[in-house]
């Protein structure tokens, strides 16, 4: 732009979510460009083409940390017995809401019922960073109604941001969190458990997608809420 350069580097971090060692690394790309061009001035290490905390186009069509998608077939009888509705029905109530309505509101990123939602409540179960769940709710909810008459469902994430060494991850509650699914600390293959909790973090969100989505199909949603709502019982006279 102009005079400026904007740089986006690509990094692998291990099974660190790793903003602090890639800053240490782009710093150290920086000295080496600035060895080769003489002229060159460091404005600020961050550019904002990360880009972190913030919703951008650019971790939605490139991907940023972990790209993730998950799927899963319902059973038509599932659909009708515990999530009251039908596969029809819950497949209109995704297209319309999730994709045409998203659509109209000109959303990035946001094709989705409530995927911020369990992004966040798993970022703080696992000590991750829960400003990044600007980022890594990214998601695209769809939904299909297979040959067989059964319910189809995918949750694409694209820019999932979470780690299992460093920051909140070592905190007591957080680190016992991450040993009971079974990725805590470094993997075996560096990567790997970081990847592990990635799809975890999908995961939940394709599950709650699917309560939601069937909440509002079956349109219990607001009783729901009004029996769910945690108001004080009243005392007993």
């Amino acid at each position: 732009a102009g005079r400026n350069v904007y740089i986006r580097l690509q990094c692998f971090s291990g099974d660190a979510m790793g903003m602090n060692m890639v800053s240490k690394g782009s710093l150290a790309v920086i000295d080496l460009l600035k060895s080769i061009f003489s002229t060159l001035k460091l404005v600020a290490l961050s550019g904002n083409m990360c880009t972190d905390k913030k919703a951008a186009a650019t971790n939605w069509i490139e991907g940023r940390g972990k790209s993730v998608v998950v799927e899963a077939t319902i059973p038509q009888t599932v659909v009708r017995s515990t999530l009251k509705t039908d596969v029809k029905t819950i497949v209109h109530v995704n297209t319309q809401k999730n994709l045409i309505g998203s659509a109209m509101a000109a959303s990035v990123g946001g094709f989705n019922a409530h995927a911020s939602n369990i992004v966040t409540a798993v970022f703080l179960a696992t000590g991750q960073d829960p400003a990044q769940n600007v980022e890594s709710s990214n998601c695209i909810t769809l939904m299909e109604e297979t040959e067989e008459g059964d319910l189809w469902i995918s949750c694409t994430m694209p820019s999932v941001e979470v780690g299992t060494v460093g920051g909140g991850t070592s905190l007591p509650a957080q680190s016992a969190c991450l040993k009971a699914i079974g990725c805590k600390g470094g993997g075996e293959t560096p990567g790997a458990n970081a990847k592990q909790l990635a799809h975890v973090v999908a995961a939940a969100t394709m599950a709650g997608e699917l309560s939601l989505l069937a909440a509002l199909a079956a349109n219990t949603l607001v009783q729901a809420h009004m029996a769910h709502n945690r108001k004080p019982t009243a005392p007993s006279k």
